[in-house]
């Protein structure tokens, strides 16, 4: 069987930085407040007339070209994101008429901020099963469309941003060698989005009780995330037979720097294990992952033969692992 192996990683951030202390202008919060709680300084706004499929492109342009693959070679594209260009058609529809990519079979996949990793899954089984040779994968997001500016406990937290990987159908030990998905929709109204879809269809009634945006019981999905991000990261190593200190390079979702400090203490990984970018970015959803992948990959943080292991968590709630050999 045929392993499914990055070949290719890239990224891209709008230009446009909204600090903490411009913040500060917009809500009642502090730069000391939020980065003490989050670990965010700032994030990334998408431009006016910017959409999610731009964002997309030009991150799955960037993979293309470090993997050296062409447009026309790539066989099917995932989108892992929850604010897509249109209700419908995808996504990953729009991206693929972008770059050119004429012979790809493409569709969006909505687990929120496990977006990435459950795409990843899907190109992954595709590979397996024979199906097809070469994939694009995207985490994409433009989460700010879909913050509540006047709450300053969810708005301080996300931002925008692309992330992709090319994976392609190779012999050998070197690729992904698993992948862990799990969902609890008990949890949902934890973090969840109400508007506009069948339950609350768009009119001036939703307008007014603003459904449109993002809701949140942060305390609680802090409680949640980390039992279950270190739990199924545990899951990942031992159906591999690994331990924790068999991990080269740890890169969750990046949600909150004390989540993640959280879920490295249990499972005690050095800090030179983990990599962390929720500084500059904020969380960036399904786009979280491949953009922190990407950034270590182009600074030449990773070497051949090291294990890596990406862990999401996110409304629905979703929870997932993949852990590949570089």
């Amino acid at each position: 069987m045929k392993r499914a192996r990055i070949v290719g990683t890239g990224s891209y951030v709008p230009q446009h930085i909204l600090t903490n202390q411009e913040l500060e202008k917009k809500v009642e919060t502090s730069d000391e407040w939020i980065r003490t709680r989050t670990g965010i300084r700032e994030r990334r706004i998408a431009a006016e007339g910017e959409c999610t499929s731009d964002l997309a492109a030009q991150a799955a342009r960037q993979a293309l070209t470090m993997a050296g693959v062409s447009p026309e070679e790539i066989d099917l594209i995932v989108v892992g994101t929850i604010t897509g260009d249109f209700p419908w058609p995808a996504t990953a529809c729009l991206v693929q008429e972008k770059i050119g990519a004429k012979r790809a079979f493409a569709y969006d996949l909505s687990a929120a901020c496990s977006g990435f990793v459950f795409a990843l899954d899907a190109a992954v089984k595709q590979i397996q099963c024979g199906a097809i040779n070469k994939a694009l994968v995207i985490g994409a997001e433009i989460l700010s469309r879909i913050v509540d500016w006047e709450d300053r406990n969810t708005c301080v937290l996300f931002g925008d941003g692309a992330g992709a990987v090319v994976l392609s159908a190779e012999e050998g030990d070197h690729g992904v060698l698993s992948t862990h998905l799990h969902s609890d929709g008990s949890y949902w109204e934890l973090l969840y989005q109400a508007g506009f879809g069948a339950r609350h269809p768009a009119n001036a009634r939703g307008l007014d009780e603003r459904v449109q945006f993002l809701k949140m019981q942060g305390n609680e999905v802090f409680k949640v995330a980390v039992r279950m991000l270190t739990e199924v990261a545990q899951e990942a190593l031992a159906h591999n037979g690994m331990e924790c200190q068999d991990i080269d390079l740890f890169i969750p979702h990046q949600a909150n720097r004390r989540i993640l400090e959280a879920v490295a203490k249990r499972l005690h990984l050095r800090d030179d294990q983990v990599y962390i970018n929720v500084d500059y970015y904020g969380n960036t959803s399904g786009a979280s992952i491949p953009i922190a992948l990407d950034e270590v990959n182009r600074a030449g943080g990773i070497k051949p033969g090291d294990i890596l292991m990406f862990d999401a968590f996110g409304g629905g709630f979703t929870w997932g692992a993949a852990l590949v050999r570089w």
